[in-house]
């Protein structure tokens, strides 16, 4: 297991040098977290990497729900901890749940700051709405499912209009470039020449990382097609320790008509008394938990995933409980129902489990520090201890805010804005492998077929050893494909933990050992040499002896 674990909490993060030295702070994803902690650093130089435009790259922009925070009259930041340390199914960091709560309230208020239009009603006061595993409506929101495309909107808009940031858009992150240990900067390729035999090494006095989750790496999510945990595997190679990867949250509820990625019909549906129903017109989330259809979102994954397979199907049943109010109420839900020919006022809207959000991804403290020096982490693909096993609904949006200004607010205390230096030039770097397209297809194709059907809802160990054995034959055959390379080894990690944790605890669930072990309430910590033991003890050809390690288990 990795050094300095103490208690259930990695304690080895890097602890950065006085000052930093010269160049650009480089943020590496657009979303919420990379443009909020970009805005927070101002006037200090950054330079954001995006692969797409932005807005159109980044899972914030489809976010519905909201931003959970006790901002509602009788409501409190530790009745909200206390939510969160529930969902999160005994792992959850109660002193990081605890932060983050205290900390929602006037990270809103910035929000609000920067022309977020959230709900008021006549009073001014915020409309609240109650998502599941919440004890009060909580979740604050724009026109009642558009909350991450208007925050993403108000920011693109500030970002636009700083000076000191500048964003390179259509270039992807493929490695960390490190000098003693020390991440001096980011290898990028441009979208277009990716795989063409040349990148460009862009220089920075700090890098964070804010890339997302991994739900590309399964054959049915709800992610943009850029989140597919590159991050976690060129951080994991760069020495980085890398939390809890097998907890992976596959939301219930993604409208199932086959598109790619599948959009999303909002929990706050089944808060405003949506519910889920099979073909008999049976609400069968009563047999699985107390709260029925806002129960737990592993719970209720698993529910709707044992109905799919069973045959009877599974449907969000919104006819009565929001009717003709849709069209208005949850304008971008309706949308995507329209498109696929289903009209939600009058019709069932068939739904799936798809891959959501990553609890786990690169450990980070507080202030977003890495066990790697030069290098912070913000939002998903960042590992506080926040989520543990099950996210609460909501605190996701929540947490890109709070870490965000965290690490804004640590890397300005190293970085005097008078020492501040002209944004720093791109170095193009010939002699990189030539990829074949049609190849790299059809192994992405392989990961994401893998991983759903090895590592998804429900795993058990001889399919998660075939995963390991076929993503390592992946890998292998990569020669050189950096995007191939990078999933195929994140994916690798969340096989191995998943293996690992011989138990079930929220989003990770397994078939032979279905119960939770007291003994291994505890998040999981690993690094790339945690990963090859496990693989060494868990192959073809593995020894008899005991693993010798169980990471932090």
């Amino acid at each position: 297991m990795p050094r300095h674990v103490r208690n259930g909490k990695f304690t080895g993060f890097a602890k950065p040098k006085t000052k930093l030295g010269p160049g650009d702070i480089v943020i590496v994803g657009a979303g919420l977290a990379g443009l909020y902690t970009a805005l927070k650093l101002a006037p200090l130089p950054v330079t954001i990497v995006a692969a797409a435009p932005l807005g159109e790259g980044a899972s914030s922009v489809w976010a519905q729900g909201g931003i959970a925070a006790a901002v509602g009259e009788g409501d409190t930041a530790d009745a909200h901890a206390h939510d969160t340390v529930v969902a999160g199914a005994g792992i959850v960091d109660g002193t990081v749940a605890q932060t983050v709560a205290e900390e929602a309230g006037e990270r809103v208020r910035d929000l609000l700051r920067y022309g977020v239009p959230f709900d008021r009603d006549l009073e001014g006061h915020f409309v609240l709405s109650r998502e599941a595993a919440h004890s009060a409506k909580r979740i604050v929101r724009v026109s009642g499912d558009r909350a991450g495309a208007a925050i993403m909107q108000a920011l693109i808009a500030a970002a636009r209009a700083t000076p000191s940031i500048r964003v390179l858009t259509g270039h992807e992150a493929e490695d960390l470039v490190l000098d003693n240990d020390r991440v001096v900067g980011v290898r990028l390729a441009r979208g277009e020449s990716r795989g063409q035999g040349t990148y460009e090494f862009l220089p920075a006095s700090a890098v964070v990382l804010a890339t997302g989750g991994v739900g590309g790496l399964y054959a049915v999510t709800t992610n943009p097609a850029y989140a597919r945990g590159e991050a976690i595997a060129f951080a994991a190679r760069a020495g980085a320790v890398i939390a809890d990867p097998e907890f992976v949250q596959f939301h219930p509820t993604a409208i199932d008509t086959g598109g790619d990625p599948a959009p999303l019909a909002t929990e706050a549906l089944r808060g405003e008394g949506a519910a889920l129903i099979n073909k008999t017109g049976e609400r069968f989330m009563l047999r699985h938990h107390p709260d029925g259809d806002l129960a737990p979102r592993d719970i209720v994954a698993r529910g709707v995933f044992e109905e799919i397979v069973s045959g009877r199907g599974a449907f969000l049943d919104c006819r009565s409980a929001v009717g003709a109010r849709f069209a208005t109420a949850y304008p971008t839900v309706y949308a995507h129902c329209v498109a696929a020919g289903i009209n939600p006022q009058t019709d069932l809207i068939p739904v799936a489990p798809a891959a959501h959000y990553h609890m786990g991804g690169i450990a980070t403290d507080m202030l977003g520090r890495t066990s790697v020096e030069g290098l912070w982490a913000a939002g998903e693909v960042a590992s506080t201890g926040l989520h543990g096993a099950n996210r609460l609904a909501s605190n996701s949006l929540l947490e890109a805010i709070v870490l965000g200004a965290r690490v804004a607010d640590d890397i300005r205390s190293l970085v005097p804005a008078s020492e501040a230096r002209p944004i720093a030039k791109l170095r193009l770097i010939r002699g990189g492998t030539v990829v074949d397209m049609r190849i790299r297809a059809e192994q992405i194709r392989r990961i994401r077929r893998i991983m759903s059907e090895d590592v998804g809802v429900v795993r058990e160990a001889k399919g998660l050893k075939h995963a390991l054995e076929a993503l390592r034959e992946i890998e292998a055959e990569a020669a050189g494909d950096a995007v191939v390379s990078n999933m195929a080894l994140t994916a690798r990690l969340i096989a191995a933990a998943a293996l690992v944790r011989k138990e079930s605890r929220g989003g990770h669930f397994r078939s032979d050992y279905p119960q939770a072990q007291a003994r291994l309430a505890k998040r999981t910590f690993m690094t790339l040499a945690d990963l090859h033991a496990i693989e060494l003890h868990s192959g073809p050809r593995a020894r008899r002896a005991r693993m010798p390690l169980e990471m932090s288990l």
